[in-house]
């Protein structure tokens, strides 16, 4: 099976390409050739371009290739669909479009969340895109028989990300080194809401699994962990692995959005909801998906990894310096 990741070397699509390339899929990797932590694994072949700025260019260079599946990793809006549609409709079999469980209805209308739940998100225009980007798909779907299958992570993470809420996707270690040094860290409400958090190559089996999946064209997936865990636990684990008990402050999701507006999308469209998922569907269509890596042993992981190189453990002291400002501002209401 011949396949082609746009992008390929994010924390969660490395973990995909690894474990294509270790099933003996033919893969070819397209992207910027930009510095990342995880490159293309040995045995895929590398090809350099930036789909979104010169789409042009890349159709050159894919003239006369056929693939069995294509992936994209960095479409996050409609015109980055349109794109797509251009570029690949007649270079694939199957189109697989990596959406956003945070697409779901916040808060959900049932539980656990199944892939009918409907899609809308008034608080995140990130995820307003995603279901925009899902619904042309899927209209090209049902008017031009376009390929799509649509996969929808959640907050999936792996060696070189430590996924806290509030803390900072670019430099994860942000909220260990507080942890770690005693510094007070914030959850939102009063700790208790559910969220799953999945380790990148569980989730590689079942977007693995999915590929060249003729059965799975015209079908929406997440793909998750079935482990369900409270923020208090997630924090809590994270701050034991490095041998320290957390000194958590609650504070109420909307007086932190009110006070910081660039968290209402993570927070009120999205993580101050619980999050709860069946995953009997791709259960179905790829029987060999499993989650084998649990929180604790994935955070683990994790900090070992950061702990292998001092350079790895970047701190961002402005985002230091909102959370300060938040404990500071809230620290009255106490």
């Amino acid at each position: 099976m011949r396949v082609l990741f746009i992008g390929g070397t994010g924390i969660i699509s490395s973990g995909c390409a690894q474990l294509a390339v270790e099933r003996g899929i033919e893969l070819v990797v397209l992207n910027r050739g930009a510095s990342h932590k995880f490159g293309v694994p040995e045995g895929a072949t590398a090809i350099r371009g930036d789909v979104r700025a010169d789409p042009d260019a890349v159709a050159r260079g894919l003239a006369g290739q056929r693939f069995d599946a294509v992936v994209d990793w960095v479409a996050f809006t409609p015109d980055h669909i349109e794109q797509d549609l251009q570029l690949f409709a007649s270079h694939t079999r199957q189109f697989v479009f990596i959406s956003s469980a945070s697409a779901y209805q916040k808060a959900p209308s049932q539980f656990p969340i199944r892939e009918d739940t409907p899609l809308v998100n008034p608080r995140w225009q990130y995820s307003r895109d995603k279901i925009a980007c899902e619904d042309r798909l899927m209209r090209a779907f049902r008017e031009d028989g376009f390929p799509v299958t649509i996969v929808r992570p959640s907050l999936t993470y792996g060696p070189s990300q430590i996924p806290l809420v509030l803390g900072t996707w670019q430099h994860p270690w942000t909220m260990v080194d507080r942890m770690r040094r005693g510094a007070p860290v914030i959850v939102p409400g009063d700790g208790t809401s559910l969220w799953t958090v999945t380790w990148n190559r569980d989730f590689a089996t079942g977007l693995v699994g999915l590929l060249g999946r003729d059965q799975a064209i015209g079908h929406a997936f997440h793909i998750t962990s079935d482990e369900v865990l409270t923020w208090d636990a997630i924090y809590r684990e994270a701050a034991q692995a490095v041998g320290v008990e957390p000194a958590i402050v609650h504070i109420a999701s909307d007086w932190i959005a009110a006070h910081h507006p660039p968290f209402e999308g993570t927070l009120l469209g999205d993580k101050a909801h619980s999050a709860v998922f069946d995953n009997s569907k791709i259960k179905r269509f790829v029987p060999d998906f499993a989650c084998a890596v649990p929180w604790a042993a994935g955070v683990r992981q994790a900090i070992a990894w950061f702990e292998q190189d001092p350079a790895r453990r970047t701190i961002d002291e402005a985002h230091n310096l909102v959370i300060d400002g938040l404990l500071n501002a809230y620290g009255p209401m106490c």
